[in-house]
């Protein structure tokens, strides 16, 4: 199977990951390779453009409450709410206490069932909590958040989608990408987001460095443990799992970004 082209794996990345207009013309596994470790560069898009309405509202005179919910409301708007679905999915079925194929059953339902419709209000309710914090604080630090929040979401999909971690089921996204990242590939992604989120946490001095780079870090921690839960669970990822580890590497980066200020 021949190699993909960097365009090919920046096309898959916003073609699955965002509702941007791209053309994805391959959809094999190297494709879905080259795709999974551009997701940080889809996350970066996506941060600017949240951080951007929440900028431009500041600038118009609103608060920072309501520039918080604009750069809340942006990534779920480019992603068509998909990965807050599947963060509700997810949810409910390791909240149903099914055995695997039953629980997987549950989450490709259309509806969502009370564990969702909590965690859901909950993780929404601490993105906007955080970002008017930090838009409180200052414009800086809240562009800042919503952007390296972005990116790291967007991270932990890359070493989610790693070698060794098997999909849940045969078919879907989480099958078209599970296993496809080498895992030096996936370390390198970490290293490299983690020391732009460093620099860029600079800005606020030497301990906004720190900061930003434990966020990054942290993030990905709690992430790795939801995706060691989720394959001992169902066997592996699948999309709504891709989609729930998004959402929960998004809210702790932003959790710590407004702790020990």
């Amino acid at each position: 199977m021949p190699n993909s082209s960097p365009s090919d794996g920046l096309r898959f990345a916003f073609g699955t990951l965002t509702v941007l207009p791209v053309t994805v013309h391959r959809w094999d596994r190297p494709a879905a390779r080259g795709g999974m470790l551009n997701a940080p560069v889809a996350g970066l898009v996506v941060g600017v453009c949240a951080a951007g309405l929440g900028l431009l509202l500041l600038l118009l005179g609103a608060g920072p409450l309501l520039a918080a919910v604009a750069s809340v409301a942006v990534p779920a708007a480019l992603t068509r709410g998909l990965h807050l679905d599947g963060l509700a999915d997810t949810a409910d079925g390791l909240g149903s206490g099914k055995p695997a194929q039953d629980a997987l059953r549950i989450m490709k339902q259309s509806d969502i069932g009370p564990f969702g419709v909590l965690t859901l209000v909950l993780t929404l309710l601490a993105q906007v909590a955080v970002l008017a914090q930090l838009y409180g604080d200052s414009w800086a630090r809240g562009a800042m958040a919503a952007v390296t929040s972005a990116v790291t979401a967007r991270l932990a999909l890359t070493l989610a989608a790693r070698a060794d971690v098997p999909a849940a089921r045969p078919e879907g996204l989480g099958a078209a990408v599970a296993g496809v990242v080498p895992l030096p590939g996936a370390l390198a992604g970490a290293a490299a987001v983690t020391l732009a989120a460093a620099a860029g946490g600079s800005a606020f001095g030497a301990y906004g460095a720190v900061r930003a780079a434990l966020a990054v870090l942290l993030a990905l921690g709690t992430a790795e443990l939801l995706l060691r839960r989720c394959v001992r669970r169902f066997g592996g990822v699948t999309g709504d799992v891709f989609g729930a580890l998004e959402e929960t590497a998004a809210t702790a980066t932003l959790v710590v970004l407004a702790c020990g200020r």
